[in-house]
């Protein structure tokens, strides 16, 4: 279990880069150990990539990776991650849209604060960011936890903003309710029956399968994509405080969002998942309820786990492209 947050959760927030700025400035110009073809060496290579920030009305900073020109996309990562772990989307993405990537407050770049451990505060966060911006509408895209931010996002400010969303392997509740039949855990996701022991099985405790998805902790560990190793090198030149991330954890495990999906998702949705993902089951019934909305289901040998996007960033990104395009 350690070993699955050594790797997502380091050391020590980055200084606040005072204006925009280029990344590789803020972060340092880290050199990818894999050398891909068609991607960037090293992270100066990516040119036009920035590190911007503005002040929440919390009192706030928050940061966020801009890269790229064209119709927006703005992305809220999993928890405990930032723009570093989703620097091969930005990459293929920037080409042909304008992308941004929030840090999270505690996450990332972005401020650590004792403040607003709530996703709704998060889901506050983000309006923020779209006004700060100046977005009138986009596609929002969240990966695990940035997918619960964005549902709250849509339960306090609806859906006029929001293009089209894109939900990658979020459970609706993570909290499996004591009432609930099997067929109720499967369709909302429900992988914990006590969130402070699973905050406290994240901290290295001992524990079981009742209390944390092991099979998502066996596969954070298969970094074996090039693509995936790249980005969570990167991610470990910038670290983070698991103090501080661990924060809102028992919020994000508590939250049922099965009442916005029934009721609110009156946008077009791309759902994705896989094979190797216990989550599976409640993708399916998210995109079953969903008026409008389709399922990317991922093969094991396509890398269809919770880590799809980091792991097989090229398949993402075209299946992406086409759901934008439909």
């Amino acid at each position: 279990m350690k070993l699955l947050f050594a790797a997502l959760l380091l050391a020590l927030p980055l200084a606040a880069p005072a204006a925009a700025e280029p990344a590789f400035e803020v972060v340092g110009d880290y050199a990818f150990p894999n050398a891909i073809e068609g991607m960037p060496a090293k992270l100066s290579d990516f040119e036009g990539l920035e590190i911007n920030s503005f002040t929440t009305n919390d009192g706030v900073r928050l940061n966020y990776w801009e890269a790229g020109v064209g119709d927006p996309i703005v992305f809220v990562p999993a928890w405990g991650a930032s723009g570093a772990e989703l620097i091969n989307e930005l990459w293929l993405l920037s080409q042909t849209n304008h992308v941004y990537v929030l840090d999270p407050r505690n996450q990332g770049t972005s401020e650590r604060t004792l403040k607003g451990q709530r996703i709704a505060r998060h889901s506050m966060d983000l309006n923020e960011l779209l006004d700060h911006v100046g977005i009138e509408t986009t596609v929002l895209a969240g990966w695990s936890m940035g997918v619960s931010v964005i549902w709250g996002y849509i339960d306090l400010f609806g859906t006029g903003r929001i293009e089209k969303a894109v939900f990658v392997d979020e459970p609706v509740s993570i909290y499996t309710h004591a009432d609930w039949s099997e067929e109720e855990r499967l369709n909302a996701g429900g992988m914990t029956t006590s969130p402070e022991r699973m905050i406290a099985a994240y901290r290295g405790a001992p524990t079981n399968q009742q209390i944390v998805d092991m099979k998502v902790v066996q596969r954070a560990q298969m970094l074996d994509s090039p693509y995936a190793q790249n980005a969570m090198g990167l991610a470990h030149t910038i670290g983070a405080d698991p103090d501080f991330t661990m924060l809102v954890l028992f919020d994000h495990a508590m939250n049922d969002w099965r009442d916005v999906v029934e009721h609110k998702l009156d946008i077009p949705v791309a759902v994705f998942s896989g094979e190797e993902s216990n989550n599976l089951p409640s993708q399916k019934w998210i995109v079953e309820t969903a008026p409008d909305a389709r399922l990317f289901n991922y093969a094991a040998e396509d890398e269809g786990d919770h880590f799809l996007m980091i792991k097989n960033p090229l398949k993402f990104v075209t299946d992406l492209r086409a759901f934008l395009n439909e």
